[in-house]
């Protein structure tokens, strides 16, 4: 059920131009130098950045697995805890963080091969 450090770094390296990075001393991901989350909390919480309407959403739906605090209740990023998500359910986030700072020739090129591939 829950999502580990590999299973996130998986995900996200999945995705064209995402590099691992560290922030705060923790792993982290980014695409063209734009953050997209990383590693909180002793490897138990991921702060993932999305829209923050999709955020209060997810909270509202899935507060076991979904928060913020007040540090990042101005940005677009929700908190996500690692132990109450599984992989398959955290993909689909981490896509649409990716499509939030990738560049738009990325996306189209990453859309292109998909549609290839059936």
């Amino acid at each position: 059920m829950a999502t580990s450090p590999d299973d996130l770094r998986r995900i996200f390296l999945a995705l064209p131009g995402v590099a691992e990075s560290t922030h705060h001393g923790t792993m982290s991901f980014m695409v063209a130098k734009r953050f997209l989350g990383r590693i909180r909390d002793e490897d138990t919480v991921f702060a993932l950045r999305c829209e923050l309407d999709e955020r209060d959403f997810l909270i509202e739906i899935e507060p076991e697995a979904f928060f913020t605090t007040d540090h990042y209740r101005g940005y677009p990023y929700v908190l996500i805890r690692l132990a109450a998500i599984d992989a398959e359910r955290m993909a689909p986030l981490v896509e649409r963080a990716w499509r939030m700072a990738a560049p738009k020739r990325l996306i189209a090129s990453y859309d292109q091969a998909r549609a290839a591939e059936g």
